[in-house]
C-alpha cells in the first residue's frame, strides 16, 4: 500500500505531535509519501519506501480549499489514499480519505466561537466526513458525539492516544529529579472547556484550608484574553508567588515538571481524549481530573483521583488530600492500553480494509 500523509501540521501543538508519534510506525509498515515542511521531515528523506514532498500551503486556506498544486495532488492522486491527522481536505485529491478528527468541542460547548466561526467549523467536519472513507478519533466519547453532530455515513474507528515513547525511551531529553517538589502542574490553554477558572477558585480555597504549594501553570500569561475578566481577577487575587506561568517550553522542561509535580489537575469540562494525565502518571505523578465522560473512559483503573466537574469545592478538597499523599508511589506498571503502534495499526488496517 503506498500512502500519502498530510504533514503540513507538523510542530503545531497536539495535533502535530500527535502525528509526529505516528510517523515512524507509518512509514515502517506501508510506503508513504509525506507532504509537508521539509525541514521538519529529515530522518524521512533517506527512508527507502517514503518520499518526502515540499508543500507549505496552510491547512484550511483558500489556496488548499480551492486552489491546491495540481502537481502535489497528481502525486497524492497515484496512491492509494490519503491520511490526515486532522479534518482538512485538500483540493483535487480523489483518492479514499482517513481523517482523525480527535474531537467536535466547537460544536458540544457553546461560546468558543462565534456563531459564524461555529458555521464554518461544522461546514468543514462535514466536508471531511462525507469525503471520507473511514473516519479515526481518540475516544469512543469522541466518536458518540461525531455520529450525533455529523451523522457520518462512513465507519468511525476508535484509535486512542498515547504518551510520546520519548517520556521512557532511552536517552530521553531529562532525567528524573531526586524528589517531589511543592507545586500543583496544570498543562492546557485557557478555553473555558479546560476548567482553570474552576481550578483557580479551587486553589484559592484549599491555600484557605492549609496547602502551602504553588500552581505552575504551564502556558503565557500574557496569551490570556483580556474578555476573561473572572479569570484575571482570581489571579490577581492570588498571594505574590502563589501562581506561576511558565511561557512556552521545551519538551525536556516539560517532562521536567511532569516529574518533579506533586500533582497534576486536569479540571475539564470536555475533552477528546486529555493527554497531561497520561503524561504525568506514566513519569509516576498522580493526577486530580474531573469525572468527565471520557476521563472515566480513558482513565478507567488508572492511579487517578476523580473529582465533580466543575466543583471548586470538591476539587479543593482532593487538592488537599492528594496533595499529602504526594510523593508515595503508584503502580510502576500503568495499564497497557494505549500505544502509537496500536494506534497505527488501528489506522493501517482499517484503510486497507477501505480502499
Amino acid at each position: 500500500m503506498r500512502l500519502a500523509v498530510d504533514c503540513r501540521m507538523l510542530g503545531s501543538g497536539g495535533i502535530g505531535s500527535y502525528l509526529s508519534a505516528l510517523l515512524p510506525y507509518l512509514t515502517a509498515e506501508a510506503d508513504c509519501l509525506l507532504f509537508g515542511d521539509e525541514a521538519l521531515l529529515p530522518q524521512y528523506a533517506q527512508r527507502p519506501g517514503t518520499a518526502v514532498v515540499p508543500c507549505k500551503i496552510t491547512p484550511f486556506s483558500l489556496r488548499e480549499l480551492l486552489c491546491f498544486p495540481a502537481e502535489l495532488a497528481r502525486q497524492i492522486n497515484a496512491c492509494d489514499a490519503l491520511y490526515s491527522p486532522y479534518c482538512n481536505v485538500p483540493s483535487g485529491t480523489k483518492v479514499p480519505f482517513f481523517p482523525t478528527i480527535h474531537d467536535v468541542v466547537f460544536l458540544d460547548v457553546p461560546g468558543l466561537a462565534s456563531k459564524a466561526g461555529v458555521w464554518m467549523r461544522k461546514r468543514l467536519y462535514r466536508h471531511a466526513v462525507r469525503r471520507a472513507a473511514a473516519v479515526f478519533t481518540v475516544s469512543e466519547f469522541s466518536a458518540e458525539r461525531i455520529r450525533f453532530h455529523l451523522r457520518p455515513r462512513a465507519e468511525v474507528a476508535v484509535t486512542y492516544n498515547a504518551a510520546p515513547e520519548w517520556f521512557s525511551a532511552p536517552g530521553a531529553p531529562a532525567a528524573a529529579p531526586v524528589k517531589k517538589e511543592d507545586f500543583i502542574l496544570f498543562v492546557g490553554n485557557i478555553k473555558k472547556h479546560k476548567g482553570l477558572g474552576v481550578l483557580l477558585e479551587a486553589f484559592a480555597a484549599a491555600r484557605r484550608a492549609g496547602l502551602s504549594s504553588r500552581l505552575v501553570i504551564v502556558g503565557n500569561a500574557e496569551h490570556f484574553r483580556t474578555a476573561d475578566k473572572a479569570v484575571l481577577e482570581q489571579i490577581s487575587r492570588a498571594p505574590d508567588g502563589a501562581i506561576e506561568f511558565t511561557g512556552r517550553i521545551s519538551d525536556a522542561k516539560l517532562k521536567e515538571l511532569y516529574q518533579a509535580a506533586k500533582l497534576l489537575v486536569q479540571p475539564s469540562l470536555y475533552e477528546g481524549f486529555g493527554m497531561p494525565p497520561l503524561e504525568a502518571m506514566t513519569l509516576g505523578t498522580r493526577a486530580v481530573i474531573s469525572d468527565i465522560p471520557v476521563f472515566r473512559e480513558i482513565y478507567r483503573d488508572f492511579p487517578a483521583a476523580f473529582f465533580k466537574a466543575g466543583d471548586a469545592a470538591d476539587l479543593a478538597e482532593k487538592l488537599v488530600s492528594e496533595a499529602e499523599r504526594a510523593g508515595g508511589p503508584i503502580p510502576a506498571e500503568l495499564p497497557d492500553r494505549y500505544s502509537f503502534r496500536r494506534t497505527s495499526d488501528i489506522i493501517l488496517s482499517t484503510i486497507r480494509k477501505h480502499i
